[in-house]
């Protein structure tokens, strides 16, 4: 199949060899265009180089491929770093950076993952300037204390989204969904990475072909029982 994915540029450079592992072919489209925040970029790593968190959570690649090369490679001695996913996990590894993985790709997994420890632990997160109240109120109501730092922007690109050539489109977020200008879905199948961006479509009318786990893996897998 010939699947078109909502991608920001700087996190689709391995997809294609993803999609051809599986036996497509991608087309990434970008509803979104991500703007880094150099000066906020800059006082997370002051912070975390100052030995400042206890914890901080990466929720996505990007993040941890902008600040890991900055990093002092022995910060995991007094922070526990954890990555969303194994693909985030690789990239801090990449960068000698030592962390442990979330096995699911929702943030809400979080501080169940750390259980009792995050009481009274200052925990950052250097992540996307798109609202997350959820994880900042579980992080605050286990005892934790939470540094958000909104490393970039996503905004609108607001162009046409072609995907007549396409036999699938997947939305890989809620808010790439919202964003996605596309006039008319005609046969394109629509498929969401995971449950909360399924939810945004179901509010939209657009009922997901897949619903995958939160990860394009697990979409891509998911699409085979199709």
């Amino acid at each position: 199949m010939r699947i078109a994915v909502t991608r920001v540029a700087e996190k689709a450079k391995d997809d294609a060899a993803l999609f051809a592992s599986f036996g497509h072919e991608a087309k990434i489209i970008s509803p979104l265009s991500a703007e880094l925040h150099a000066n906020i970029v800059q006082q997370f790593i002051l912070a975390a180089n100052d030995r400042q968190f206890d914890a901080i959570f990466f929720t996505s690649a990007y993040p941890a491929e902008v600040c890991a090369p900055l990093l002092s490679r022995d910060i995991a001695k007094t922070c526990r770093i954890t990555g969303i996913g194994p693909k985030t996990t690789a990239v801090l590894h990449r960068f000698g950076i030592a962390a442990e993985t979330l096995p699911s790709f929702y943030s809400r997994d979080y501080v169940p993952h750390l259980g009792d420890w995050i009481d009274g632990k200052s925990v950052a997160l250097p992540r996307a300037a798109v609202p997350n109240p959820e994880l900042i109120h579980a992080i605050e109501d286990a005892g934790g204390i939470a540094y958000e730092y909104r490393l970039y922007s996503l905004n609108p690109t607001n162009e046409v989204l072609d995907i007549g050539d396409c036999d699938a489109v997947l939305f890989t977020s809620a808010y790439s969904f919202r964003s996605a200008n596309i006039a008319d879905y005609g046969r394109t199948l629509p498929l969401a990475i995971g449950d909360v961006t399924a939810c945004a479509m179901r509010e939209a009318g657009v009922e997901p072909a897949v619903v995958g786990d939160g990860s394009l893996d697990g979409t891509l897998s998911a699409l085979k029982n199709l």
